[in-house]
């Protein structure tokens, strides 16, 4: 997971930190909610998905450079590989808003 994580580029690290942030607030939110955290959680779902977005285009905009300055016949493995690990912050985004929203239901609950 290591290598991985330091093989990618600022971009994508970038648009992985900021996914992880409506999760915690999420969290934040089930712990104590109040209005405000709840408003906040709004504008930083929006983030986490356009930094999800971002990365992801980042990600196929490296992989078309690859295929642009690469020697035909291109290695068709290379190439799912790249497309494959320009998904993992739309995954990660994704997971991360699941989480975070199925959080602010339980902190719903917990308010009312």
């Amino acid at each position: 997971m290591r290598a991985i994580l330091t093989e990618t580029g600022i971009l994508a690290q970038l648009s992985l930190v900021i996914a992880v942030v409506p999760l915690v607030m999420g969290i934040v939110y089930a712990v104590r909610p109040t209005e405000a955290r709840l408003a906040l959680m709004r504008p930083l779902s929006l983030a986490s998905l356009f930094a999800g977005l971002g990365g992801l285009v980042g990600g196929g905009m490296n992989v078309l450079r690859w295929i642009a300055i690469s020697a035909p016949p291109l290695p068709f493995e290379r190439v799912a590989v790249g497309l494959a690990e320009s998904l993992v912050p739309m995954f990660v985004a994704f997971g991360c808003l699941t989480v975070g929203w199925l959080c602010v239901a339980l902190g719903l609950t917990r308010q009312g």
